[in-house]
Formats: C-alpha cells, structure tokens, sequence
C-alpha cells in the first residue's frame, strides 16, 4: 500500500532545525542572533497591540450603533465666528471691485 506523503512538511525538528540554526549563525553571527529575536519580538507586540485596538474600536462602534445611539457624538459648532469672517471677506470683495 502507498502512503500519502505531504509535498510541504510541518514543523522541523531534529536535524532540520539543527541545520537552520547552523545557517542562521552562519549568516548573522552569533551576537546578531539575539538583537534579531529581540527586534521581531518587539515588532510582533506593537502589531498585537494595534490589531487589539482596533478590534476594541470596532466592538464600541457595534456596541454603540446597537443600543441605538450614533457611535461617536459630535460637539455642536460654534457659527458666530463664522458669520464674522462672511462679513470680512464681502467686505473685501466690494474693496477690491471698487478698486477696478
């Protein structure tokens, strides 16, 4: 009977683990080695955190949109400044005409 042998194998242990970690010293060096680990570990945290944060966002904005309230309320604008600067830029437009 044949047997169903995988084209991609799992996990290597024993003597192929052994030869890539003679591949990586070989490449590295032994004293890049542990700033390597260090730094992909570092970087694998700040993606965990991120991914995380993300994922609390979105659980507000579903929680929020359920209980119907909209998910972020927006502070009412202030328009008396704004009426200002209408009145500031007509004045300007009827200088400038009165200047042509």
């Amino acid at each position: 009977m044949a047997s169903a042998i995988p084209l991609i194998g799992g996990i290597p242990a024993g003597p192929e683990l052994l030869i890539i970690l003679l591949v990586l010293v070989l490449l590295f060096g032994a004293n890049k080695i542990p700033k390597l680990a260090r730094s992909t570990g570092q970087a694998m945290g700040e993606f965990k955190k991120g991914r995380e944060e993300v994922e609390d966002e979105l659980k507000q904005m579903q929680d929020g949109e359920t209980e119907g309230e909209p998910a972020e309320t927006a502070e009412p604008v202030d328009t008396t400044d704004l009426a200002d600067e209408d009145e500031e830029d007509e004045n300007v437009e009827t200088e400038t005409e009165k200047n042509a």
